[in-house]
């Protein structure tokens, strides 16, 4: 992953920092737009997956559009430069002034997640002289089999809206005459490995197409979200996720209408493998029955293994000890939570040295604090 001028460039680098790759970044999204394009689907970038500036760029530049959850991503998204035709805004606790800002920014589409939210985004529209195109999340009630934490499609989820909810949606859409329903959108989770999910999605989505179509609404939006997962075990083996295979679900099992659109909100899928954190040994703890390497970098700098228990592979980049000992890898912060992992196998290491957790560009850098009063960390790119 790291050639030998990168490391040393590194050595010279203040820790702790994010490291993206830009190359690989740009290889994946190369790989994505052409297996999407294949089908002519189209793709929003989820920007809670990280929205560093120059990983924006390179999204914004290949033409994928914006999945948001909040009236900053909102904003971040337009000034980044991303088409507002192109800027969705989800999420189940959208504030009035935020469903303001983007109503003035005409917006494509609000992904709405509750009736009463129809009825709050039409006063809104109507206050401003502006109709509104929405689309309802519907919870498909579809195990995504991943982390409790972050499955989002089952009927005991705070997300979207629940199908015996269905009824009294299209009775409250009758009455709001500022919104346009243009479409259904669905997400069941995230870290999603196993395709047989997406087609169980499928399958859920065409029925309930059809419940809409019935009901006299003609769709012109499938939005089938995202939830792609990525290797975190061998992130040299399998840089780049396999997108062909994830998109041809959808297109075998999904049933579209001449015309209807196929939009998805990718994320971890597009940015996970090109960043890693960069850290430094500053203490090495040897115990009876525990060996510890204390990091410059913490839970405050990447969140999720505290937060989820989740693997993230950890390499010494700078030892070439042909020793190896076992490890519990963690950071300086006053929590015991404070763990990046137990017992890995690793060179034997020494104070100084440069340790590497890799698949971090997902849910990193966005996640971190101020905990500790610790400062933010800077970004590092490839050359």
């Amino acid at each position: 992953m790291f050639s030998r001028n990168t490391i040393a460039r590194f050595q010279n680098t203040e820790t702790p920092f994010y490291y993206y790759d830009l190359n690989l970044l740009n290889e994946t999204l190369s790989s994505c737009k052409k297996a999407s394009d294949q089908y002519g689907f189209h793709v929003h970038y989820a920007l809670k997956a990280n929205f560093n500036q120059e990983v924006l760029k390179a999204i914004e530049k290949v033409g994928f559009g914006a999945d948001c959850v909040s009236g900053n991503e909102v904003k971040k998204a337009i000034e980044i430069g991303f088409d507002p035709g192109k800027v969705v805004f989800a999420g189940v606790g959208k504030s009035d002034k935020e469903i303001i800002s983007a109503l003035n920014n005409d917006i494509f589409c609000f992904n709405v997640e509750s009736v009463q939210e129809l009825g709050i985004i039409n006063e809104l529209a109507a206050g401003l002289g502006k109709s509104a195109r929405v689309a309802i999340r519907i919870n498909p009630n579809v195990d995504a089999h991943t982390h409790k934490y972050i499955t989002t499609g089952l009927e005991e989820n705070k997300f979207g809206i629940n199908q015996w909810e269905l009824n009294s949606c299209v009775e409250e859409l009758k009455k709001c005459q500022n919104l346009e329903l243009i479409g259904i959108h669905f997400h069941v989770g995230s870290q999603i490995t196993n395709l047989e999910v997406f087609r169980s999605l499928c399958l859920k989505v065409n029925e309930l197409s059809a419940w809409f179509e019935d009901h006299g609404f003609n769709l012109q939006i499938l939005n089938v979200g995202g939830g792609l997962g990525v290797d975190y075990q061998n992130p040299d083996e399998h840089p780049i996720t396999d997108f062909e295979a994830y998109f041809s679900i959808f297109d075998k099992f999904l049933e579209r209408r001449p015309g209807q659109e196929v939009h998805f909100e990718l994320g971890r899928a597009l940015v996970a493998q090109c960043g890693s954190l960069i850290s430094r040994i500053l203490y090495v703890k040897n115990g009876l029955k525990k060996n510890f390497l204390i990091l410059d970098a913490g839970m405050t700098e990447l969140m999720r293994p505290a937060l989820y228990q989740a693997y993230h592979k950890i390499e010494n980049i700078s030892s070439d000890s042909g020793q190896t000992v076992k490890y519990d890898v963690v950071g300086p912060i006053c929590e015991s939570t404070d763990c990046f992992g137990k017992e890995i196998e690793l060179p034997d290491s020494k104070r100084g040295d440069l340790i590497a957790i890799r698949t971090a560009g997902a849910y990193g850098e966005v996640m971190s604090s101020g905990y500790n009063l610790r400062e933010r960390v800077q970004s590092v790119y490839s050359e």
